[in-house]
């Protein structure tokens, strides 16, 4: 697909297409009615199916430009317990967006691609061991992983599902929030007339650079329906998988998985 200014986005280009968008970014999503809201009820999910005991880790992957982590640390701060957020992007602009604002010195981030969960682990020593440990063999590796809007941007969704599924300890928690319309010609056509009227518009006059959006609005339609994408959940190893949408314009178009790893 090619923008106005002749650009074309795949899924190899999309790092390279928030970069560009990254400046402008958090003036858009702040634009999106329950933008923030649903992003906390996300963040929500995740905090209150931690399991119980030591100060867990917690990893925000695909951070963007840090709206989701805050989310997170909204909700590990109710906790009332010490714990670690590391947030994940593969877009170098959208990380600086993200540290360039005020964090507890228990949130860090770091750039890598979902698809390369590895270089993660082997760059940040408490997480290093995977499938459910750290190298010394204790129980401090990842209790909860949140992905917001990640998956519709991968090609192999089941191989990046198994790896956070080896990254999480036994009993630790995924939770999976994003756009699908696949399934329902109603939610598909609300979508295709917001994309098209008003969100496609607005990165028109506020980024200069419709790219990022067209492709917003194209891999959504592409995405996977509820039920296929919860059918990976589950292949993967997760258990007690369960997904809900939300309330509003995006009711059956945003949606947020829950998954467990068996302790």
């Amino acid at each position: 697909m090619t923008d106005v200014t002749g650009r074309d986005v795949d899924l190899a280009d999309v790092p390279a297409a928030f970069d560009r968008a990254a400046a402008t970014y958090d003036v858009m999503v702040n634009l999106n009615p329950g933008y923030h809201r649903h992003l906390q009820s996300a963040a929500n999910a995740l905090a209150e199916a931690l399991p119980a005991g030591s100060a867990p880790t917690v990893v925000d992957l695909g951070c963007g430009s840090g709206a989701s982590t805050d989310a997170l640390v909204n909700s590990m701060g109710h906790r009332g317990q010490a714990y670690a957020a590391i947030g994940v992007d593969g877009s170098a602009g959208m990380l600086a967006e993200a540290r360039s604002k005020p964090w507890p010195t228990w949130v860090s981030f770091t750039q890598a691609r979902a698809e390369d969960l590895s270089s993660v682990t082997e760059s940040l020593p408490g997480l290093r061991g995977t499938n459910g440990g750290s190298a010394d063999g204790g129980s401090d590796g990842v209790a909860g992983v949140l992905a917001a809007y990640l998956f519709r941007n991968i090609e192999d969704r089941d191989a990046v599902l198994r790896s956070v599924w080896d990254l999480l300890t036994p009993g630790g928690v995924l939770v999976v929030q994003d756009y699908s319309v696949a399934g329902s010609s109603s939610a598909r056509a609300i979508w295709n007339a917001v994309s098209w009227s008003v969100v496609i518009p607005l990165s028109k006059v506020i980024n200069r650079d419709t790219s990022i959006y067209r492709y917003l609005w194209r891999s959504v339609l592409d995405n996977d329906s509820v039920d296929v994408f919860a059918g990976r959940m589950q292949r993967a190893g997760f258990v007690d998988v369960e997904h809900r949408t939300v309330d509003g314009w995006q009711r059956d178009i945003l949606h947020t998985y829950r998954g467990r790893k068996p302790a």
